[in-house]
């Protein structure tokens, strides 16, 4: 009789995420409502392009969707969005005139000029 045993490499998060990303995570979870468990990322369709990222507090564990625990919170990617999301990176950038997260998506195939939608 063989002792195999059974090699599990640990999965890579779908999307990873800047220092810069992971303080702005922290600084939403240091304000968000009490019942607010982590962030999640959404790739919800609007837009000229067809899909929008968006960013909202979530209050509940969804069985599908891609859990990733950073220093200042839990972090969620949608279930749904993850296959559109896979190698990206979302960073959190600051400016004199604008502050958001920016997604560097190596599955986009094109945005609209404005950059609030993408196409894969």
């Amino acid at each position: 009789m063989t002792d195999t045993k059974t090699k599990t490499r640990e999965i890579p998060a779908a999307i990873i995420l800047t220092p810069g990303a992971e303080q702005r995570i922290a600084d939403l979870m240091a304000k968000a409502p009490d019942d607010a468990i982590g962030v999640k990322l959404s790739t919800p369709r609007r837009g000229c392009s067809g899909l929008a990222y968006s960013v909202d507090y979530v209050t509940e564990e969804v069985a599908f969707d891609e859990k990733i625990e950073t220093p200042g919170g839990t972090f969620y990617v949608d279930g749904g969005s993850v296959l559109y999301l896979i190698g990206s990176t979302m960073d959190w950038q600051e400016d004199d005139f604008t502050a958001g997260f920016v997604f560097e998506n190596p599955n986009a195939t094109g945005a609209c000029g404005c950059g609030e939608s993408f196409t894969v």
